[in-house]
Formats: structure tokens, C-alpha cells, sequence
């Protein structure tokens, strides 16, 4: 497993998911001759028969992009004078619900309201905001500030100073800024540099320098931090995640390793928080619904791949064997093909 992470060789010139073009890599694409209405008028008989005729439902839902998906949302109401998302809530539940409003609501609004409910009641699922903050773009991340601030009329960085402190806090503020560097240029001279410092406020002293590690790594670009990893394991002889993993704890290790392995790999990263998600008794499917939803039209291919190379066995198979009734229909619907 860890030979994933270690393998930087090809590591600069490899393709990223914070530059692909949406939809390329996705399992989910624009279907062509798409009529909005038609599946508005299909969606309500599905809704409305007796007892909903859930195959209808998820057909459509999966096979349309999610811009397809909102002007569907306003025939709909257009038809109806209903809302789809309500008459979904009304008529569903659980986890086939909670994928099927995924599904209809906007990947900016969708991402909100996860950080949202990340922050709510007792305790802050921290989990959840270092996946979503560590993998998104700045584009993404600005959209769901967007969001949050229509929403609650307050910025998301108020409310997220009241549910997080310390190193963490000072972490994910920057990313949830949405202000990393994204010059594709790389400068070596500097990654050098900032190699050198994260070895210096790390491996080299007594105690660590916490303020440097977040500093570069939740600000410099991505193809910057890139070359930055090389340089750091030929200064130390070890990658930057194991030192991190030596040298840190808690939630603050677990966001700095998650930005490290983002920046080598998003889709292998993503594969593994589905692996981890699902191993074990008991299923995570919040989280489980939430990387599939919203992975679906950027590069849920590569984390199959990735998956299949990771595991040996497909995520089809194991959403399959990991999740029943028209809940898992749906999931194995948006995963697309075996692999």
C-alpha cells in the first residue's frame, strides 16, 4: 500500500485532477439529445405512481450531468409547481434519499451543505472537512464559500473559527480561503528551498515547526509542492508524508498527509478514503456518497483504476457486495462499468 505513496518518479509530469477539464474523466456525462421536460414528465409519473418506481428515478438521475440534472430540476417545477428535491424527500428515505438530493443538488451547494452538516451539532466531523478542503480546487472552494454566504448570510471562515482551533484551524482557513498559488510554473530553485525548510521544521529539530509545514503546503501550487516532494526526499531520504507521520499527530497530521497525497494523486487518494469507507463491518455512507457524487463528473475513472490497481478487486465489486436495495442500484449506476 505505502509503495503508492512513496513512488515519486514520474511524480512532476504526471497528469493532475485540480487541472483536468470537467468531464473528461468522468464516469458521468452529458447525455445527447437531452430534453429536460421529457424527463421532468418521467420523474413525476415515477414520484407519483403508487409507490415509487425507483429504477425510472435513478436511470435518469444517473445518466444525466449535474447541469443537465438542474434544468430537469426546473421543468419540474415548471410542471408541477413542486420542487423535485422536496417531492424526493417526501417520497424516499435514508440513504437512497440522502444520494438521490446529492444527485439534484449543485456540486458548489452539495459541498456546502457537507462542510455544513461537518460543523453541526455536538462535535465537528473533522474528517470531513480535511477530505473536502484538501482535494478541491480554488475554483470549488470559492463556489461553496459562495454558497455558505448566501445561505447564512456570514462568511465560512466566522463559523469555522468557532468549530475549529489551534494548528488545525490556522490549516484549514488557508485552504478555505481558496487562495493556493496556480501558476503552473515550476520554480526548482524554490522547491529546493522550501524542501529545505520543511526539513529544517521537521526531521532536523527537537520538536517541529508546524507554522512552516502549513504555510507551504496549503499556499504554494500544486505543480510547485509537486517538485517539492521530490527535493524533500532527496534532502531527507524520506518522503515529506512519513516525516509528517513521524513528526505530527491528531487532526492536524491527518490534514497535512491528506493535502501531501492530493497533491500526488487525487484519484488514488480518493480511492483509498472509499476502501477505507467501506472496510470492516459497517459501512461509511456518508462518505461513501459523497466522493462518488461528487467525483462523478471529474475523475471518477482514475479512482477506479486506481482502486482496481490499490485493492485488486473493482469498486464495482465492492460497492456491490458492500451495499444492498436500490441505495446500492444507485451508487453502482453512478460508478459506471466493472473494471
Amino acid at each position: 500500500m505505502t509503495s503508492l505513496w512513496d513512488d515519486l518518479d514520474s511524480l512532476v509530469d504526471s497528469p493532475s485532477s485540480f487541472t483536468t477539464k470537467n468531464g473528461e474523466r468522468g464516469t458521468i456525462q452529458p447525455k445527447s439529445g437531452f430534453d429536460a421536460k421529457d424527463d421532468a414528465v418521467a420523474l413525476r409519473k415515477a414520484i407519483e405512481g403508487l409507490g415509487t418506481k425507483e429504477k425510472v428515478v435513478i436511470d435518469i438521475l444517473t445518466h444525466r450531468s449535474s447541469a443537465q440534472r438542474q434544468l430537469i430540476c426546473q421543468a419540474y417545477e415548471e410542471a408541477t409547481g413542486r420542487a423535485l428535491l422536496e417531492d424526493v424527500e417526501g417520497d424516499t428515505h435514508g440513504q437512497f434519499e440522502d444520494i438521490l438530493v446529492a444527485l439534484i443538488t449543485p456540486p458548489a451547494a452539495y459541498d456546502c451543505h457537507e462542510v455544513m452538516r461537518a460543523m453541526k451539532g455536538a462535535g465537528t466531523k473533522e474528517s470531513v472537512l480535511i477530505e473536502i478542503f484538501a482535494s478541491r480546487t480554488n475554483e470549488q472552494i470559492r463556489a461553496l464559500n459562495e454558497v455558505y454566504l448566501q445561505e447564512r448570510e456570514k462568511k465560512l471562515s466566522f463559523d469555522l473559527k468557532k468549530e475549529v482551533s489551534g494548528d488545525f484551524s490556522n490549516a484549514l482557513l488557508l485552504l478555505a480561503e481558496g487562495k493556493r498559488e496556480e501558476s503552473t510554473t515550476v520554480d526548482t530553485q524554490k522547491a529546493k528551498e522550501d524542501a529545505k525548510t520543511l526539513y529544517d521544521a521537521g526531521e532536523k529539530k527537537w520538536g517541529t515547526d508546524e507554522t512552516k509545514f502549513i504555510d507551504i503546503l496549503c499556499q504554494r501550487s500544486i505543480p510547485q509542492l509537486r517538485q517539492t516532494l521530490v527535493e524533500y526526499k532527496n534532502i531527507s531520504g524520506k518522503t515529506l508524508q512519513e516525516s509528517i507521520e513521524g513528526e505530527m499527530s491528531g487532526v492536524l497530521e491527518e490534514l497535512l498527509v491528506a493535502i501531501v497525497k492530493c497533491v500526488k494523486s487525487v484519484p488514488a487518494y480518493f480511492a483509498e478514503c472509499l476502501y477505507e469507507s467501506m472496510k470492516g463491518c459497517g459501512t461509511d455512507e456518508s462518505t461513501l456518497n459523497r466522493i462518488m457524487v461528487s467525483r462523478s463528473e471529474i475523475d471518477l475513472l482514475d479512482i477506479r483504476a486506481d482502486y482496481k490497481k490499490l485493492y485488486e478487486h473493482s469498486l464495482h465489486s465492492a460497492i456491490e457486495s458492500d451495499l444492498g436495495g436500490d441505495h446500492g442500484d444507485c451508487v453502482k449506476a453512478i460508478c459506471g462499468g466493472d473494471d
